[in-house]
């Protein structure tokens, strides 16, 4: 596995893209936010289908277009729907459960983004495949977490504070790191066997 910290992180980045885009917009203009969001998955799934990615590569990245198709109507159809308000946990719910499904049904997303860097010939080992089980059990416990704490934030009337962007960064990052953390670890091992 002979991915770079830099090749994951932007691999990452590149999948998570719509729904950063989404987290930073100014939450007043959620509509316009949602149907930037969708904007941005439909080019990144087609840059990548472009650039020869398989569509079971891209679970991430259908799903999010879904969601935000979705979520663009509700929020173009009634601006004040109490949608709004539950729109980020919503959003981390929405990935837990693409997230869980992938792992559910023996294809974890993370081997999607692991193909990317990773040569052909380890796709099909044991090591490569537990290790993205790993980390999408790991990305799956944060969205769900995050989704959960971001109800109750909602709830609290705080549904678009600073306090919950950093609920929905902490969401992404912390997973980020274990994800980058983890896989050197998994490379280090795999090296120290090796020798």
């Amino acid at each position: 596995m002979r991915n770079t910290n830099t090749e994951t992180k932007m691999s990452y980045l590149r999948t998570f893209l719509p729904w950063i885009v989404f987290a930073v917009l100014p939450s007043g203009s959620w509509q316009w936010g949602a149907l930037a969001a969708l904007v941005v998955a439909i080019a990144v799934i087609g840059q990548q289908v472009r650039a020869g990615t398989g569509l079971d590569a891209l679970i991430i990245e259908l799903g999010s277009a879904v969601f935000f198709a979705v979520l663009t109507v509700i929020a173009f159809a009634d601006p004040h729907s109490g949608v709004h308000d539950y729109s980020a946990a919503l959003s981390s719910g929405t990935l837990a459960v693409i997230a869980g499904v992938s792992l559910a049904v023996g294809k974890p997303f993370t081997l999607g983004i692991a193909k990317r860097t990773t040569p052909r010939e380890m796709w099909g080992l044991k090591p490569f495949i537990r290790t993205n089980v790993v980390i999408t059990a790991a990305w799956t416990t944060a969205f769900a977490l995050t989704a959960v704490v971001l109800a109750f934030v909602a709830q609290a009337g705080n549904a678009h504070s600073t306090t919950a962007t950093l609920i929905q960064v902490a969401g992404f990052v912390v997973p980020m790191v274990f994800t980058v953390r983890y896989v050197a670890h998994v490379q280090a091992k795999a090296g120290q066997a090796a020798r």
